[in-house]
């Protein structure tokens, strides 16, 4: 290929002279890195300071054949695709070596002041440019080909046709199902005294008690009254730690325990298969803010952990420490969808074979001064602290913003096989999940919906799923005048058709747990699927005109035999999130 690729360009004259040295000198100098661009013209081309003495061309030759073809085996080519593409590479060589551009790109050669050719090898140098430029311009653009030799170098090596796809061996897709959950919420510190509570409709909204906030337009929240981490975090580090982390190992240690994972299952556990994947929104509020005001007085009044008790993976990694469990660990902080992107994330690693158990889920704690103020300075809040039961009012008219809250939510996944093999109680199935960004604002959402309505598809694309099999769905909804409709309007448009849709929001009972909120609101969905009943949704006493009070669950719980139920989780930013449970069954098909 290559003689005859040099007879055709008719450069046999100037091959010893011009071609072969250079080419030598470029190959024996310098290394294939496609990988490095240094600048507009100097490609991955890198030249010694000194220059090469010129040999013989039949040593040339041997440099311009391993240079080739070692580019062909980099680039694992076939034979059709060496067919299309050593041909324009052997020429582009050529004119690259040849034009004096090819020369002059290197900051450390000198400029040639004057050609020792005659007129005739000058006419031969001409031609072998508009070769070079034949070749561009087909199979690039014309622009590359004006640009000399150092350009087509640069692109010879990629191949003019994409490679063909592999065809994917089917496999058997491994199943996550939900064996532990647990929660600290103002309603309850386990999941059954929970729910409960849910669903008899009791609020866990009241006045804010924990710091004096008199002074502040909101002085209400979902706040936690009462908690203790006896028996679950030493107490030196209950002192040390921020409460969105306490919060969270309580919650995390629950789960294993409603999982039935005792110390003698635990010691069985293949640790390095055994994951934490679990997130916060704000992370230690409190600990950077406490560290900030001692900084004010001087750094040695500092605690010396703020640094890493402030950051959101922190939670994580204690638990991890904690259990011993050297799988997937780290924490995911998305805003309010946090958590539903942390349960994705480690089901994903179950799915893909790197764990066969993960804590999932989310915690914060952000009920303090700043925090609070932080949501009252952009008018995110409600202001009802007259009636603080009632301020949380999704897709009722008469909302004015929603109502903070705190707490944790973990669940445990398992690999089905696994759970099956220790004798696990089942609660639901996790089908699978989805994420997707608005790309419009940072705290509103897309007037349309649109990215909530592309969320909720791709979730129900990615796990197999019909439209008409969701009849249930926790909603984000959080008392917004924005959020709700938007989210609403995204739901009929993909499920209006079915008449056995079920709709509700546990933020009308305990407020916006932010990060938290994905992973409260998917226990209060495996409680719905293991129970058989969905909560109310309270205090949507005036529902705007757009809301079919036929879809969204009223006042009072109702019963409820779930096919397949979504929980939605939307973030400041754009962040959108959904994820699938369903009953287990042991027959289904994956």
């Amino acid at each position: 290929l290559i003689w005859l690729h040099l007879q055709l360009g008719r450069q046999i004259e100037i091959i010893g002279l011009l071609i072969f040295p250079p080419v030598e000198r470029i190959c024996s100098s310098a290394r294939f890195d496609p990988y490095s661009h240094t600048n507009s013209t100097s490609f991955w081309l890198k030249v010694g300071d000194k220059q090469r003495k010129h040999t013989s061309a039949f040593r040339g030759t041997f440099f311009y054949q391993v240079f080739v073809w070692k580019t062909i085996s980099a680039l694992h080519m076939t034979t059709a695709q060496m067919a299309t593409t050593v041909a324009p590479l052997c020429s582009w060589l050529i004119a690259a070596c040849v034009s004096r551009t090819a020369f002059e790109v290197y900051s450390d050669e000198p400029k040639a002041t004057s050609s020792p050719l005659g007129r005739r090898a000058k006419r031969r140098i001409g031609r072998s440019r508009q070769l070079s430029a034949s070749y561009s311009s087909s199979l690039l653009c014309k622009d590359h080909a004006e640009a000399g030799g150092s350009r087509a170098m640069a692109v010879a090596v990629q191949p003019v046709k994409d490679p063909p796809e592999k065809k994917k061996i089917a496999t058997k897709q491994r199943r996550v199902v939900v064996t532990g959950m647990g929660v600290v919420t103002s309603l309850g510190h386990d999941p059954d005294t929970f729910y409960s509570n849910l669903l008899q409709g009791k609020s866990g909204i009241s006045e804010i008690e924990s710091f004096d906030c008199k002074d502040f337009p909101t002085r209400i929240a979902g706040e936690i009254k009462s908690f203790s981490t006896d028996g679950w975090v030493a107490p030196k580090l209950s002192k040390r730690m921020d409460k969105f982390m306490l919060y969270m190992l309580t919650a995390g240690k629950k789960a294993l325990a409603d999982g039935g994972m005792d110390e003698e299952v635990l010691k069985d556990l293949d640790k390095s298969k055994c994951g934490v994947l679990i997130g916060s929104a704000l992370g230690g509020m409190k600990v950077f803010n406490d560290a900030v005001e001692a900084l004010r007085v001087s750094y040695r009044k500092m605690n010396p952990f703020c640094v890493p008790f402030a950051t959101t993976n922190m939670g994580s990694a204690m638990m991890a420490m904690d259990l011993g469990w050297m799988g997937p660990n780290y924490s995911i902080s998305t805003a309010c969808a946090t958590s539903n992107f942390c349960l994705i994330g480690a089901a994903n690693h179950i799915i893909r074979g790197e764990a066969d158990v993960m804590l999932s889920g989310g915690s914060d704690a952000a009920i303090i001064p700043i925090g609070l103020g932080g949501f009252v300075a952009c008018r995110a809040l409600s202001e009802r602290n007259d009636d603080p039961t009632r301020a949380s009012r999704p897709w009722d008219a008469d909302r004015d913003g929603f109502v903070m809250g705190e707490g944790a939510g973990v669940l445990l996944l398992e690999e089905l096989e696994h759970a099956k093999q220790r004798g696990a109680k089942i609660y639901a199935e996790f089908l699978g999940g989805s994420s997707t960004s608005d790309a419009y604002h940072m705290t509103e959402p897309h007037p349309e919906g649109a990215g909530v309505l592309l969320c909720i598809e791709k979730a129900l694309r990615q796990a197999g799923i019909s439209k008409e099999s969701v009849n249930y769905v926790n909603a984000h909804a959080t008392s917004t005048k924005a959020g709700d409709l938007q989210e609403y309007k995204a739901l009929i448009r993909c499920f209006g058709d079915n008449p056995e849709l079920k709709v509700n929001s546990t933020k009308s009972l305990i407020g916006h747990l932010l990060g938290a909120a994905g992973a409260v609101e998917a226990v209060a969905t495996v409680q719905a699927i293991r129970t058989g009943w969905v909560h109310p949704t309270i205090n949507l006493e005036n529902p705007e005109k757009d809301v079919d009070m036929n879809v969204i669950v009223g006042p009072k719980k109702e019963r409820l035999s779930i096919k397949v139920a979504l929980s939605n989780s939307f973030g400041f930013g754009g962040h959108n999130s959904s994820v699938l449970f369903a009953p287990y069954e042991e027959c289904k098909e994956n």
